[in-house]
């Protein structure tokens, strides 16, 4: 009995994203707002398996390394995210997403009645409620929003 790998090239400079959630790689690259047509090259893994989470998925982005804000978004779905920064073939960097306790300016509050969503000059404000599943509390309305309402905003 042979069994037959698929063996997925190094990236020479760029980003990988591991232990992405189940199921969420293409909600990864929707956040990061990669559509195919950027030129380079973009390796998307989905139920890989995995020891610690049972699936994992994975992103791999040549030539891209993300910017904090990036990576809160992507703290928000896959909270068990680590992000390795890739520089001639060697992982340079590694990172464990964090979600912070509090969210600024990343998403909206779905109560169209919230003040944050008025002309007034307020940012909306997320306290973290629960990470998995994920549970937001609107800092002005104390409206909860959840992963579902969160992924219609990317």
């Amino acid at each position: 009995m042979s069994e037959t790998m698929l063996y997925v090239s190094k990236i020479k400079d760029g980003t990988v994203i591991d232990h992405i959630t189940g199921g969420h790689a293409l909600d990864v690259v929707k956040i990061l707002g990669i559509t195919g047509k950027e030129k380079r090259i973009i390796t998307i893994a989905i139920n890989v398996p995995s020891k610690r989470f049972g699936v994992k998925d994975i992103v791999k982005i040549e030539g891209r390394e993300l910017n904090p804000q990036e990576v809160h978004k992507i703290a928000l779905l896959a909270p068990h995210a680590t992000i390795n920064i890739i520089r001639n073939y060697n992982v340079v960097e590694k990172q464990r997403v964090r979600l912070p306790s509090i969210i600024e300016h990343i998403i909206q509050c779905d109560n169209p009645a919230c003040v944050s969503n008025s002309n007034e000059p307020v940012k909306a404000k997320f306290y973290v409620k629960n990470e998995e599943p994920l549970l937001l509390k609107c800092h002005y309305c104390s409206y909860i929003m959840e992963k579902g309402d969160v992924l219609k905003q990317f």
